[in-house]
């Protein structure tokens, strides 16, 4: 049998669905088998969103890159995905890597790095390609190799307009020092022209930039992108990698990044990275990869054989150079009506209530007397802490007593005054949390030892003014098996 059988491979992938192990998730994109990481080619065609993303069909390590695409119209109900690009030719060999998606004519594109090693040394080339009857048909090589002054580590274009014409930002690692850096291709009559690096103020910043993505809010830009070899500090940049942006004007003439704002990550949690952003409608709609690269020693579900989750979708806003990120309004299709539990109590110090398999949590604080709060997700023993303390000006997040996967503590500062907010989805194994109506955002897996229905917990240190909110069970996503 060939290494990559479409045809074996999508009825495979057909029979595990519904996936049933309780620790797969409901309303998070993964897949029955494999390793899945970057979403790719994020598109709207023919009245659907696509989703593409990085997937080994084979087995739960970082090798035979494939894309594997989906589709949908509400981003609750799924096409069953299928394998539509792999690695079968001399570019491609050692992986099909990231990239994004298109629209030409009504024709859903994609642009992607091709990767092959020849003794040893790595030779990106970029390329496009069409998705038809299921699969992406590969056209020609648009980006031979990496250009001079540019190691091998060269990868993950994604395209956009500027005044009628198109170009592409990329990851990319200088030869001279080995630091990350992005640069920008022009479409021209001759070919894509390399208009050379984004010039920024931020300096020396890690070793590698992957994952670019160049969007618009208004008049200003916003380059997000993810720097490897950071240092870790005190309230940011605690993950092994990180994903966030700055926001900016960037000139195509100068190639610089003017006026932009200090780097400020996207995701304040433990498994965050490889964000792509789809612009539609005046829509920036996010989706990001639950996991982070060279960690996958926490990631227990690969006993089972598969690993590895998406984000739901997140919408963005830019506000004072800041983004906000919200759960995408088809979200709350997911909510079950007749579960909806209210939250409503003033002067206390504690609740608790028992969540669902999936839960949504809404909560509204007025801090009163109160200068720590303490939200806890429990399962059993094991516990999933949100503590704020309100004179630092902190949240932290806990996962210590958790006993299978990673585990650890993120702290990032939070203001709030008089009130605090929060907006917490509870997978099978995904958390997704939003803090002060999206200011901040935080991403994270847990494996429960047992399968136990979640306890959700309040507690103060002083009388909470009031406390509002609402628990709602949600429905899992639909695939047309």
């Amino acid at each position: 049998m060939e290494k990559f059988n479409k045809q074996e491979i999508d009825e495979k992938l057909k029979a595990g669905f519904p996936m049933e192990h309780r620790w797969h998730n409901r309303f998070h994109l993964e897949m029955p088998f494999g390793l899945i990481n970057d979403p790719n080619g994020l598109a709207f065609c023919d009245g659907k969103f696509h989703v593409f993303y990085q997937w080994n069909p084979l087995g739960c390590e970082h090798k035979n890159k494939c894309w594997a695409h989906t589709a949908t119209r509400d981003f609750i109900h799924y096409s069953t995905p299928e394998l539509a690009l792999w690695p079968d030719d001399v570019h491609d060999k050692d992986g099909c890597y990231s990239g994004c998606g298109t629209v030409e004519d009504g024709q859903l594109r994609v642009l992607y790095t091709c990767n092959r090693k020849e003794d040893g040394v790595r030779i990106p080339a970029q390329r496009f390609g069409s998705l038809k009857g299921g699969q992406i048909k590969k056209e020609d090589i648009i980006v031979p190799d990496h250009p001079e002054g540019i190691t091998g580590h060269f990868r993950d274009p994604y395209l956009f307009t500027r005044r009628g014409k198109r170009y592409f930002v990329i990851g990319a690692q200088r030869e001279a020092d080995e630091t990350g850096t992005v640069l920008v291709y022009e479409e021209t009559a001759e070919g894509w022209k390399n208009l050379g690096e984004v010039q920024t103020r931020l300096g020396e910043f890690g070793y590698m930039w992957e994952c670019p993505n160049l969007v618009q809010f208004g008049s200003y830009d916003v380059l997000i992108f993810c720097p490897q070899g950071l240092d870790e500090r005190a309230f940011d940049r605690q993950n092994l990698y990180q994903a966030g942006y700055i926001a900016g004007h960037l000139s195509l003439d100068s190639m610089d990044m003017m006026q932009h704002t200090k780097f400020q990550e996207l995701d304040k949690g433990f498994d965050f990275y490889a964000p792509q952003v789809l612009t539609h409608e005046g829509r920036q709609i996010l989706i990001g990869w639950m996991g982070m690269p060279d960690k996958d020693n926490e990631y227990p579900t690969a006993e089972m054989g598969w690993q590895y989750s998406l984000t739901m979708p997140r919408e963005l806003r830019l506000r004072q150079g800041h983004i906000y990120s919200r759960p995408a309004r088809e979200m709350k299709d997911l909510r079950i009506a007749e579960t909806a539990v209210e939250l409503e109590a003033e002067n206390t110090t504690a609740i608790s209530r028992t969540l669902f398999d999936g839960s949504e949590i809404l909560l509204d604080m007025e801090l009163g007397e109160s200068k720590e709060i303490v939200i806890t997700i429990a399962f059993g023993a094991e516990k999933l802490r949100f503590i704020y303390d309100l004179k630092a000006q902190v949240m932290s997040i806990d996962r210590n007593e958790m006993r299978n996967g990673g585990r650890g503590v993120r702290r990032f500062r939070l203001f709030a005054d008089e009130n605090l907010s929060l907006q917490i989805f509870v997978d099978k194994t995904a958390v997704e949390a939003f803090f002060q109506h999206g200011e901040e955002a935080a991403s994270l897996l847990v494996f429960p030892e047992k399968n136990i229905q979640p306890e959700l917990t309040v507690e103060s240190n002083g009388r909470l003014k009031s406390l509002s909110g609402k628990i709602w069970q949600l429905d899992s996503f639909k695939f047309n098996c």
